[in-house]
């Protein structure tokens, strides 16, 4: 049987490094903005790295089940709507202010899904840290916001439908499958800028790394994780996000964190750190795997 504790601070790991991966591959591809738009750079994005998957995983499609393809197909659309809504977010605000906003997603999922009221305090302290990050003068607009705020219910979303295709498929051929739906719904997007790209291929090499950095590695390390915790937890333990964007933005963007976003930081490494270590005695039920 394993240990809870020890898959929690795995599973911690791997949400860390995923969302480092991730957030620095959304620095790395604002300057996109300018000349694709929000909506076909994050086309592209999955796109570019839907192609990387197939190919590196090549998943056996005729074995599937039907509730593989279910899975797969809410994951891919669930992602779809939160990249969509978190790239117009990242457009219009800075990035911490942005991931901050839609942190709010994973936090309900933290929420309702413990019954342990101290592993409730831990969730509301990770959401005063939100708060603190999401300090006012933070130049947000009302369209960022309201955007930010759809990314986080999609992130919501992504969270029980990753732990879903985490359980119901093995290895990353569920995750090829995902990211190939989310590649179709909105492949419009990307189709209307291939004009642009063909006149700028640098900016492609941009998105083929983008795509790398986010949609392989760090949605692989999420799912990874998914299938060692529960999906409860990880919304907790998501509160590394905004933390790692705001270094992110500082390092890569040149957005200097002010007192309010320092005490941010701590409140939400410390939720945490204490979610992880705060693990119960027993396993949980595994979820088979084919």
């Amino acid at each position: 049987m394993s240990d809870p504790r020890r898959n929690a601070l795995i599973g911690a790991g791997l949400i860390v490094a995923g969302a480092a991966s991730i957030q620095w591959s959304a620095a790395i591809v604002s300057p996109a903005f300018a000349l694709l738009g929000p909506s076909a750079t994050s086309a592209w994005r999955f796109l570019l790295g839907a192609i990387v998957l197939l190919v590196a995983t090549r998943p056996k499609l005729r074995t599937w089940r039907r509730e593989q393809w279910q899975a797969a197909v809410v994951l891919g659309l669930s992602v779809a709507f939160m990249n969509q809504c978190f790239f117009q977010s990242l457009a219009r605000i800075p990035l911490g202010s942005a991931v901050t906003i839609e942190f709010l997603g994973p936090l309900l999922v933290a929420v309702f899904g413990h019954r342990s009221w101290r592993h409730i305090s831990l969730a509301l302290v990770a959401g005063l840290g939100v708060v603190a990050l999401g300090h006012p003068g933070g130049h947000l607009t009302a369209l960022g916001v309201l955007f930010g705020l759809g990314s986080g219910l999609g992130w919501a979303f992504y969270i029980f439908a990753s732990a879903k295709v985490g359980g119901a498929t093995s290895g990353f051929g569920g995750l090829a499958v995902s990211m190939s739906v989310a590649a179709l719904a909105t492949l419009a997007f990307a189709l209307s800028r291939v004009p642009t790209l063909a006149h700028h291929p640098w900016m492609a090499g941009r998105l083929l790394l983008v795509a790398c950095m986010s949609i392989v590695l760090g949605f692989a390390l999420e799912l990874q994780a998914l299938r060692r915790v529960k999906p409860a937890l990880v919304g907790v333990l998501m509160a590394f996000d905004p933390a790692i964007a705001f270094i992110v933005g500082f390092l890569v963007l040149a957005q200097h964190p002010t007192s309010w976003d320092l005490l941010g930081l701590i409140l939400v490494v410390t939720a945490g750190v204490g979610v992880t270590f705060n693990q119960p005695t027993t396993a949980p039920e595994a979820v088979a795997t084919p």
